[in-house]
């Protein structure tokens, strides 16, 4: 992993404590969590993406009063095969990089809803179908432009 995408990881991850946790901004503000397991993957090999993952996904789910450890096993997948993408999508396409972050957004609310707990899960057509889509393209403009602006010069976003 490079410096430049490193301090961008770790910078994200502030930055999401900061939005979510001290202003207290809630689902208003970004999955800047998702959106540093997704763009340090790229850097990564498959194992270092999937500890990644781990790591940020605990400390989300440390914040959670249910349903730990859905966030971890999203995150965690979502960063081995973030990993694994870089391998099968070279270069600096805009278009995959929205696609990416939208999908990779998509799957890690999906992947959380299935291992969740039924009685504390929304339900799926509101959820998955709705709000989900709506917050992955949130996400992925967030993400894309965060990407362009910092990485820009490191050859890969």
């Amino acid at each position: 992993m490079t410096p430049r995408a490193a301090a961008l990881v770790l910078g994200l991850v502030v930055a999401h404590l900061l939005l979510r946790v001290a202003l207290g901004l809630g689902n208003g503000a970004p999955d800047l969590f998702l959106l540093a397991v997704l763009l340090g993957s790229r850097h990564m090999t498959p194992r270092s993406g999937a500890v990644l993952g781990f790591a940020v996904g605990l400390l989300e789910d440390a914040f959670s009063v249910s349903s730990f450890g859905a966030t971890i096993f999203a995150l965690t997948t979502l960063g081995a095969a973030g990993a694994q993408s870089r391998y099968f999508f070279v270069g600096k396409s805009m278009s995959f990089l929205v696609s990416y972050l939208a999908l990779g957004k998509w799957l890690r609310d999906l992947l959380s809803w299935l291992v969740s707990d039924p009685a504390t899960r929304r339900a799926f057509g509101d959820y998955l179908l709705f709000e989900s889509p709506l917050l992955a393209l949130y996400t992925s403009v967030v993400g894309t432009v965060i990407a362009l602006l910092v990485l820009r010069r490191s050859g890969r976003a």
